[in-house]
């Protein structure tokens, strides 16, 4: 990899995660409206979630969908272009939205990536075991040995 590269240039980034309590595919535009319902239910949860220290995200004023709609175009565009890698997380059972997992370039020079995740309020149970599985499926599939868990 160059220093302006996250991934090696003919790395294919996998697109799905799939367990027995949920599983991961990119998150996109088909996702908005069962996305924007499940981080605007859980703000507070999320903002006490491990790796969101900052008290930015989620906003408390929330987004409309448009905005929404927005932010996860630019997510797309991130994850077509290999430049960051944002996957929704969903119910095996009826496919609705219950979190979201971010894989960014990290900030240091001592990391390549990091790792933040979440999950809706009414779902805090897999809020460890998601951030585990991504975690194994990091070592095992992706290109990165140096992980910014953000304090998992």
């Amino acid at each position: 990899m160059t220093a302006k590269e996250f991934v090696p240039a003919g790395f294919a980034p996998p697109t799905s995660l799939v367990t027995d309590r949920f599983r991961l595919e990119p998150l996109g535009p088909k996702h908005n409206a069962a996305d924007h319902a499940a981080w605007t239910s859980s703000v507070e949860h999320i903002r006490a979630t491990p790796g969101y220290p900052d008290g930015n995200w989620p906003p408390l004023d929330g987004m409309t969908l448009e905005e929404n709609l927005s932010d996860l175009r630019r997510h797309a565009d991130d994850f077509a272009r290999r430049a960051g890698f944002t996957f929704t997380v969903l119910d095996p059972g009826d496919d609705d939205v219950i979190g979201c997992v971010y894989l960014y370039p990290a900030d240091s020079e001592n990391l390549d990536v990091t790792v933040q995740s979440w999950v809706r309020a009414d779902r805090p149970e897999l809020d460890a075991p998601l951030a585990d599985a991504v975690a194994r499926w990091l070592a095992a599939d992706w290109p990165w040995g140096r992980l910014d868990r953000c304090g998992r």
